[in-house]
């Protein structure tokens, strides 16, 4: 299971957000062995965009992910940030992915 996530800040709205990430980020390492992959990165030549590759070892780690507080909270303050948030659900089929990946 895997998702694609693009953030549309608002200007100025960066740094803010990237401190958000931040803390999420923190929270999926301490608590969540079923997430493989929770990357956020800035678009090239679109500096209000961000960019997340998120890859769970399967759908229970996906819901797990979901309840977790620190995504909670990240989801509810990032609303104030981003003026557009689209989500792709991604099924890998091919590729090299981290060994915990199914």
């Amino acid at each position: 299971m895997a998702l694609c996530v693009r953030f549309t800040l608002h200007d100025g709205a960066g740094e803010a957000f990237d401190e958000l990430v931040r803390e999420a980020v923190e929270g999926v390492l301490e608590h969540e062995p079923g997430t493989s992959v929770y990357a956020c990165s800035e678009v090239e030549g679109a500096p209000n965009q961000r960019l997340f590759f998120e890859l769970y070892a399967d759908r229970a780690a996906f819901e797990e992910h979901g309840r977790q507080p620190h995504v909670r909270h990240f989801l509810n303050q990032s609303k104030q940030y981003a003026e557009k948030t689209e989500i792709d659900h991604l099924r890998p089929y091919a590729g090299k992915y981290p060994a915990a990946a199914g």
